[in-house]
């Protein structure tokens, strides 16, 4: 199971950093246009919007897979160890129902119907479900990675219990 969440962690900061660079240089050409040239591009500010979007989205998913959300964990940290688990447990099942139901099934549902009703970005006239795929796609890892978590919990519970 390591591996494959190490190979998911790969995958997603590669992406991440490449949605980043390319925020980077499209700001970066946003502001080159507007100074320098005098003549603001039409597309830049809209594209730094959807990738924004998704740098968001995916980075909440790498930030999961680094157990780097923030959270109140001050009372969490004073329980027991046993009970601090199962608060665990608890929360990473929570989770992992948020991500299916809300963002995949939502997120697949909200994308399906942009494509179907052909809702164009005014500036870049993409298809808007391109942008909206943020959700399920991140939906999807943030899913992966509850489920890690919630089976790592409930292995340590269980080893504890055998003891």
């Amino acid at each position: 199971m390591r591996q494959v969440k190490r190979f998911l962690d790969r995958c997603l900061e590669t992406l991440v950093m490449v949605v980043v660079a390319t925020l980077v240089i499209d700001v970066l050409w946003q502001v080159f246009t507007r100074f320098i040239l005098k003549r603001p591009s039409s597309w830049t500010e809209e594209l730094a919007t959807f990738l924004l979007i998704w740098v968001a989205l995916l980075g909440a998913a790498v930030a999961l897979g680094r157990g780097a959300h923030l959270g109140i964990d001050y009372f969490v940290a004073k329980l027991p160890e046993r009970t601090r688990l199962k608060s665990e447990v608890f929360v990473f099942a929570c989770m992992a129902a948020f991500s299916l139901l809300v963002m995949v099934a939502g997120g697949t549902d909200l994308v399906l119907t942009t494509f179907n009703l052909h809702q164009i970005s005014p500036a870049l006239h993409l298809d808007m479900g391109y942008v909206y795929l943020a959700v399920p796609i991140s939906g999807a890892f943030l899913l992966l990675y509850s489920v890690i978590g919630l089976i790592e919990r409930v292995r340590v519970l269980a080893g504890r219990q055998k003891t």
